[in-house]
């Protein structure tokens, strides 16, 4: 199947970095598929118009990422009216911040389930596929504080670090037939959520950040499009930093 007719699906394609995702893989010639909770899917028609006018044809497919059994319709549609997916880009995530003292049960289990076993819900009716067809590219969005922590999220930095230890497990299985797994871990990046925090947080988080500024959403899709790329053939088990230096390893 030759590059540009290979069909990328990309969880959370409508959010601030999912939908520089989904432009970035439609520029490289990618079929581009994004996904959306079922709750918002009659929302996001004016998202689809935005597209278009954009000049991209991209599909969108509702699906419950925390739910196995919605996942697995999820990626039954896309294959009945795509095609197989041969590029996953596993970016759905929700925060629920709070300190673990006052972390309830819910706020554990909503973001492990949505963050991390959603990971796992995706990949696993997309695997054989990639297996029988002799390639994969598979890229794990995760988070600069899945690598070094963060106050108040305890389960949001459990889950992204557990992300990456999915990709590297998998990596291992997937090496010696067509199959790459990697990790992309974002730092602060200027989305909507972040250009709504006051002034004096912003510019605090700011000055914290080698580079003095936030990331782009852009810089995140360029790595993934790097990553997902045919010709990226020896890159498997990584986690590649994408935050302007805030944290280096």
């Amino acid at each position: 199947m030759s590059e540009k007719s290979r069909l990328a699906l990309v969880t959370g394609g409508t959010g601030g970095i999912g939908t520089a995702i989904c432009r970035r893989l439609a520029h490289q010639g990618r079929r581009v598929v994004a996904t959306c909770h079922p709750a918002d899917r009659d929302k996001l028609e004016d998202w689809l118009r935005e597209r278009t006018a954009e000049g991209m044809d991209i599909g969108l497919v509702a699906g419950d990422v925390s739910s196995a059994v919605s996942c697995i319709e999820m990626v039954e549609e896309v294959e009945r009216r795509f095609a197989p997916v041969e590029i996953l880009v596993n970016c759905a995530g929700i925060t629920r911040d709070k300190t673990f003292k006052r972390m309830e049960l819910d706020h554990w289990e909503s973001v492990i389930n949505t963050n991390l076993n959603s990971v796992y819900y995706v990949t696993r009716p997309v695997w054989e596929g990639m297996l029988e067809r002799g390639f994969g590219r598979i890229v794990n969005i995760s988070s600069v504080n899945g690598q070094r922590g963060q106050f108040g999220q305890v389960n949001y930095s459990a889950a992204k670090a557990g992300m990456h230890g999915f990709t590297m497990a998998l990596a291992l299985e997937g090496a010696a037939t067509g199959i790459t797994v990697n990790t992309v871990s974002p730092g602060y990046i200027e989305t909507a959520m972040t250009l709504a925090m006051r002034d004096d947080v912003r510019e605090a988080i700011i000055a914290g950040i080698p580079m003095r500024r936030m990331g782009m959403p852009e810089e995140v899709a360029n790595t993934v499009a790097f990553l997902t790329s045919d010709e990226t053939t020896y890159i498997t088990g990584a986690n590649i930093p994408v935050n302007g230096g805030l944290f280096i390893k």
